[in-house]
């Protein structure tokens, strides 16, 4: 609340762009010649049993090329701390820290900076002047051990002269990770994943500089780069507010993993427990707070 009054002091009109949601994604672009500069924090809760926290920490720098095109570059850093959270008891590390070898009784705990990405995206139609917004985005991601390119079709509706804001995303990330062996840890062996992920929200402007509503996320993970050997599929959804001044924004979203799981080709055991995937790249519950300033 202290931060929201602190916005509010600062800003009276909405911004040409802005972090409308924290998970997904709009077809709004910085003008050309803008310039922003974003904070992200995401934190990540709960697994199995035992504890397990992660916070993931990403600062953006974006610039519009034109009003079509967006561009910017990330640097990416995470802080965990587990014991005792994964399948049958044993710690696990998350998905960023899996080229640890990390014993089942372990406390574990570590910080690291994990990468760099670069992001593109272009505006094919605008929500505010044809049917619905369509935009194209990319985002390659380098780090030790990995290398992602995730990609992205984002579309948008409004609704209410703006008042509403409905958006969809599809995801298909494929990535590389460099991973110990299953059975010498001390070998080490490049592995093929994608995420191939669904993403609805919507937001209403209920009062001047504010809007409110949810975000729906389907995560689902292939051991492939082709849709086959799927591993996880989880559902996470909750509530999201967003404050968008004249060069102040912020968005703070919170999610929380519904119960509605299953069993597929891939899964691997104990993951599974009473409707919730817990795998090394999910949890009960995630928090991400981003916030920005327009030059």
């Amino acid at each position: 609340m202290a931060l929201a009054l602190l916005l509010a002091m600062f800003a009276s009109a909405a911004g040409a762009e802005e972090s409308m949601f924290a998970f997904v994604y709009t077809t709004d672009l910085l003008p050309q010649g803008k310039s922003e500069v974003e904070q992200w924090v995401t934190w990540r809760h709960q697994k199995n049993g035992g504890f397990y926290d992660q916070l993931e920490g990403r600062t953006e720098f974006e610039y519009g090329l034109t009003d079509r095109l967006q561009v910017a570059l990330y640097a990416n850093y995470n802080w965990t701390q587990a014991f005792h959270n994964g399948p049958f008891g044993a710690t696990t590390p998350p998905e960023q820290f899996a080229d640890y070898v990390v014993g089942p009784d372990d406390i574990f705990r570590a910080s690291r900076f994990t990468g760099i990405s670069g992001e593109a995206i272009y505006r094919i139609l605008s929500p505010y002047t044809d049917p619905i917004g369509l935009a194209l985005y990319t985002e390659p991601t380098i780090g030790k051990n990995f290398f992602e390119l995730e990609n992205k079709i984002i579309l948008q509706k409004n609704f209410f002269d703006d008042l509403l804001t409905i958006a969809f995303n599809f995801t298909y990330a494929p990535e590389f990770r460099n991973l110990p062996g299953d059975d010498d840890p001390s070998v080490f062996n490049w592995q093929e994943e994608t995420d191939a992920n669904f993403a609805l929200a919507a937001s209403y402007r209920f009062i001047e500089n504010w809007s409110a509503g949810f975000e729906f996320l389907n995560e689902r993970e292939y051991n492939s780069f082709n849709f086959t050997h799927l591993s996880n599929s989880a559902y996470h959804l909750g509530p999201t507010l967003h404050f968008g001044g004249e060069r102040f924004f912020f968005t703070a979203t919170a999610l929380w993993q519904m119960p509605w799981a299953t069993v597929h080709s891939d899964t691997v055991p104990g993951t599974l427990v009473n409707g919730f995937v817990l795998d090394n790249d999910f949890e009960k519950f995630r928090f991400r707070l981003k916030a920005g300033y327009t030059f």
